[in-house]
């Protein structure tokens, strides 16, 4: 899908990719950081054949009437080990700056594309932990609210973290996302629930979960396979059950969360979408007062912090 404002070719001063595993979204820049046109297709990690990333990203620049030569900075599972090339990750506590600093060049291409890395925590068990892609969203976040924050990133694979002085200094992965996902298509339970969660929304029976999910936590893979019971036994229906299932989930990640964090009264929630709404209740829930910024707007403000440090914008306002 393209969504264009004006003449991008003219008057882009860089390209900004967020390059996922699953998707791909390129966005045309000023030299402001301001987008002006966006390209978004399927075209993500998992996506793009062995040496295809230099092809698919031409492809993309060429259909916004980008100049051949004009740069590119890109974050996220391009940057892994199966993607286009591994960027190495960068100790935390980190900042935009290190970022920056330690982007790789991507090979097999005439184009300056500068892949950012990722962040890691070393340690054992709890202590170790690697974030990709969700970094430049935290450094985005920081420049756009500003301040210290306790951050939550719902996705596939959640990620808490807290930001002080701009710099990411401590995060935690919860996979809360891909759990739903392969309970709801792969487990037993599968057969009692409806995998369109948007269709079950926040109810009575997500509220429910969030409530035992949070408080008992140890309980959780207890309540999985009560799921099922309740479809043989009392008729429950799939979308109340798939809606408690996603509230179990959650209400075990904010559970983690909290002993991890400590007593927090704020959290910055980074989402959108039917996300964003049952994180926004789930946090309000547990006691939070929820601030809630968009991921796209976030991703792209740590893109362009990156791109001021990596490529001269002010030449390319003249």
């Amino acid at each position: 899908m393209t969504a264009d404002a004006g003449k991008p070719a003219a008057t882009a001063a860089y390209a900004a990719c967020d390059w996922g595993t699953s998707n791909l979204r390129v966005w045309a820049m000023s030299a402001e950081g301001e987008p002006l046109a966006v390209r978004q297709s399927a075209d993500g990690m998992a996506n793009v054949g062995e040496g295809g990333f230099a092809t698919v990203l031409d492809g993309h620049l060429a259909e916004l009437g980008l100049a051949e030569d004009l740069s590119v900075v890109a974050c996220g599972m391009v940057g892994a080990r199966q993607g286009w090339a591994e960027a190495p990750y960068l100790p935390a506590p980190a900042r935009i700056e290190g970022l920056a600093v330690h982007a790789i060049t991507a090979p097999g291409t005439e184009r300056d594309v500068r892949i950012l890395p990722g962040v890691f925590l070393s340690g054992d068990g709890a202590g170790c932990d690697v974030m990709r892609g969700e970094e430049t969203q935290l450094f985005g976040l920081a420049l756009q609210a500003g301040g210290d924050h306790l951050a939550c990133l719902p996705g596939t694979h959640s990620k808490w973290a807290r930001l002080e002085a701009g710099g990411i200094v401590d995060f935690a992965t919860f996979m809360t996302g891909e759990l739903f996902a392969l309970l709801s298509r792969h487990a037993v339970i599968r057969h009692s629930l409806d995998v369109d969660l948007d269709a079950a929304g926040y109810s009575d029976a997500f509220e429910a979960g969030l409530k035992d999910g949070s408080a008992r936590p140890e309980a959780v893979l207890n309540e999985l396979f009560a799921l099922r019971a309740r479809d043989l036994l009392t008729g429950a229906g799939k979308a109340d059950l798939t809606a408690r299932l996603s509230g179990l989930l959650i209400g075990c990640e904010l559970a983690g969360a909290g002993k991890r964090f400590g007593e927090e009264s704020k959290v910055a929630l980074v989402a959108s979408g039917m996300t964003a709404t049952l994180y926004e209740r789930a946090l309000r829930a547990a006691g939070y007062t929820v601030a809630t910024m968009d991921a796209e707007v976030c991703v792209r403000a740590g893109l362009h912090a990156a791109a001021r440090h990596l490529f001269d914008l002010e030449g390319a306002r003249t």
